[in-house]
């Protein structure tokens, strides 16, 4: 579906909008105001350690992404950002979710700089704390000013969105089974696994704003595009940025035999990977690595299709009217494939 989606907006030229400092300034401040909105609506209670562990990865950072993404949704339709903050954070809590839930699948260590919750609270209080947080959610988005109607819409969009992403994560954890994963088949995990989070905060922030069904539908194209350049330049990122960068170490999609868009296409010129998927690997091993795919151009090609996916999701946004919250969302999608981590 996101190959048929990039394709019909392929061919759309949409003008380019410098990314700037207004830009930035203007997705810190909707951080801020997703920061300020979590002891608002997640507080610290009996069982504390409970509370703890679920605010563990919330308050270590994040870019905040999604949410906002939805805030800025919102005003692009005529909405009040003030208005969906709590859908904005229960997009943001499911995000939080998807990572303790990943880290326990991955044996993962370090997340954002700090020990993973699993690593603090053991793999039960993951598991407690990402349910918790899943149910918090839902709790959370009942509460924004919108009527009833839009708010069981966007109830229903996020439960889909859900499943969507389990369906991805299986997907994932499939595929490193397998040698012969296609490039189609790779999107199609990226899609349910990473994008459509996007896509939902998007269209949530629509809903919610009253927005007509097109420009609801054209925010969810924009997300599901944008959010698949996302990961695939994630992809990148994790293997071009530092340690101290990241937050974890470098190289982790290898040493985890992770089936990405750059693997793929360097097994699809015969290259073989020694490193891949093995443990306990050496830094000189994953630059080893690391090297080969860059040598066999697997790492541009990644750039320029995260790239083409970025530029068909700004398209996709020719349906609503001009506005600064626009103006933002392009700069938003530009940032996706800029950032250094």
């Amino acid at each position: 579906m996101i190959e048929a989606l990039k394709n019909q907006y392929a061919s759309i030229s949409d003008s380019h909008i410098k990314k700037d400092d207004i830009i930035i300034k203007a997705l810190y401040q909707r951080v801020k105001m997703v920061n300020e909105s979590i002891p608002r609506f997640l507080t610290i209670t009996p069982p504390d350690e409970m509370y703890l562990a679920m605010h563990h990865l919330l308050d270590a950072g994040g870019k905040r992404l999604r949410p906002s993404a939805l805030l800025v949704a919102a005003e692009a339709v005529g909405g009040e950002p003030e208005d969906v903050i709590p859908a904005a954070l229960a997009i943001e809590l499911i995000h939080n979710v998807c990572l303790i839930h990943d880290d326990i699948i991955d044996g993962a260590d370090m997340r954002r700089g700090y020990p993973t919750v699993h690593k603090i609270w053991g793999v039960s209080g993951g598991i407690l704390a990402g349910d918790a947080l899943y149910s918090k959610a839902f709790e959370i988005l009942s509460y924004a000013k919108s009527g009833p109607s839009q708010i069981v819409e966007s109830m229903q969009i996020l439960s889909k969105t859900c499943i969507d992403l389990c369906e991805g994560q299986w997907m994932d954890i499939d595929f490193q089974k397998r040698n012969d994963v296609t490039e189609s088949e790779y999107l199609q995990m990226v899609e349910k696994k990473t994008a459509v989070l996007f896509a939902a905060g998007l269209k949530i922030g629509a809903v919610l704003s009253n927005a007509s069904r097109e420009e609801a539908q054209a925010l969810w194209d924009f997300g599901c595009l944008a959010g698949v350049g996302f990961q695939i330049y994630d992809d990148v990122i994790d293997l071009i940025a530092s340690e101290g960068i990241l937050g974890k170490p470098e190289g982790m999609d290898i040493i985890e035999g992770k089936r990405t868009l750059i693997v793929i296409h360097a097994l699809s010129k015969g290259v073989t990977i020694d490193a891949f998927g093995k443990k306990d690997l050496t830094r000189k091993e994953i630059s080893g690595a690391i090297k080969i795919l860059k040598e066999t151009g697997s790492i541009d090609y990644a750039l320029n299709v995260a790239s083409s996916f970025i530029e068909a999701g700004k398209s996709a946004l020719g349906i609503l009217p001009d506005s600064e919250a626009k103006k933002i969302l392009v700069g938003f999608a530009d940032y996706m494939i800029e950032r250094k981590y």
